[in-house]
């Protein structure tokens, strides 16, 4: 019998999908229709420091000190009526926990040290099996270096490994000058697991009205390929599980991320554009891959094409770089 399960960050998964940080988290029944499609865990949806800080701004604004308002302090909410967005962040880990029968990781987004220590210990009082730490800070001062930035990172896990005993993941961005040592480091400082990569939604300029606009962007399958070379280079190079996450659409995407080294394989593109239907395909897929080649399990599969693992290991260095731009040629009926 086809044996699917995998570990990931101490927890035991009936497969290695996980639907990653997406809004669909913030309402019940997509993530109950999620389960059903073979989901193994789900990430929750970010909380985001920015919102925590800007209630915080609001409740001592409106709240707490109303005076400056005369009459119309007497039409504000007591404070304690007051819905903010962490009470609704940890009610939701409390119904998707009574509801799911599947674990649940929490999602912390911010930079800074200040409250996220509290915020995680919240967290796992509220039921969260794990927690993935999405720390991300635009590095736009010339005079921070990549050293202290690292070091600013690693400081937050620290801290938010000192009250919570849960597993906590890291997710990370492609754009640490030296990934293999931050992970190493990460382990030291008490990570469980790294997530690969982080997806940016980058700022776009309007040429029609001049001006700087947001759009969503999201992954494709060709988005595989950088996250599944750092897997494959950091597979038996350090004890945290490794997540692939970013471009995920198909059964053939997972297929590679896992041969890589992949512990789970993350999906949230593919999701959103396709619905739960996206990861039952790709589930089915892969158990029929699987199957056809023999594989008797996940365990058996995972990592046999690592870095370590392939008789060539030059293939995920800078030999393939050479070995690309060598073989290219340019396609028939174009001059130069």
């Amino acid at each position: 019998m086809l044996d699917l399960s995998t570990n990931y960050l101490g927890l035991k998964l009936k497969n290695p999908l996980v639907p990653s940080s997406t809004p669909l988290s913030r309402n019940l029944d997509p993530v109950l229709h999620l389960e059903d499609a073979g989901a193994a865990a789900i990430v929750m949806h970010s909380l985001f420091e920015e919102d925590v800080r800007n209630d915080e701004k609001m409740i001592d604004r409106f709240l707490v000190n109303p005076s400056s308002f005369g009459e119309s302090a007497g039409h504000l909410p007591f404070a304690n009526d007051y819905q903010s967005k962490l009470d609704t962040y940890l009610e939701q880990i409390s119904l998707l926990k009574q509801r799911l029968s599947i674990p649940v990781i929490a999602s912390l987004n911010g930079s800074s040290l200040s409250g996220w220590v509290e915020l995680g210990k919240e967290m796992q009082e509220a039921g969260a099996d794990a927690l993935e730490l999405n720390a991300w800070f635009m590095p736009g001062d010339p005079l921070v270096s990549g050293e202290v930035l690292e070091d600013s990172y690693l400081a937050l896990l620290r801290e938010l490994k000192t009250v919570v005993s849960i597993p906590v993941s890291m997710k990370l961005s492609p754009f640490f000058s030296s990934l293999p040592n931050f992970v190493q480091q990460a382990e030291n400082a008490g990570a469980a697991g790294v997530s690969l990569f982080n997806r940016f939604f980058q700022p776009d300029i309007d040429l029609a009205s001049l001006t700087v606009v947001d759009r969503v962007q999201l992954s494709t399958s060709a988005d595989v390929l950088l996250t599944m070379r750092w897997i494959a280079i950091l597979r038996g190079r350090t004890g945290l599980t490794l997540a692939a996450t970013g471009g995920v659409h198909t059964a053939e995407d997972a297929l590679k991320m896992l041969l890589a080294g992949a512990d789970a394989v993350h999906m949230a593109s593919a999701l959103l554009l396709n619905g739960p239907q996206a990861l039952q395909a790709v589930l089915a897929g892969l158990s029929e891959w699987m199957e056809t080649h023999e594989y008797e399990s996940v365990a058996q599969l995972k990592g046999s094409m690592s870095q370590q693992n392939l008789p060539n290991p030059s293939a995920f260095a800078r030999a393939a770089y050479l070995n690309a731009l060598d073989s290219f040629t340019p396609p028939a009926g174009v001059r130069y």
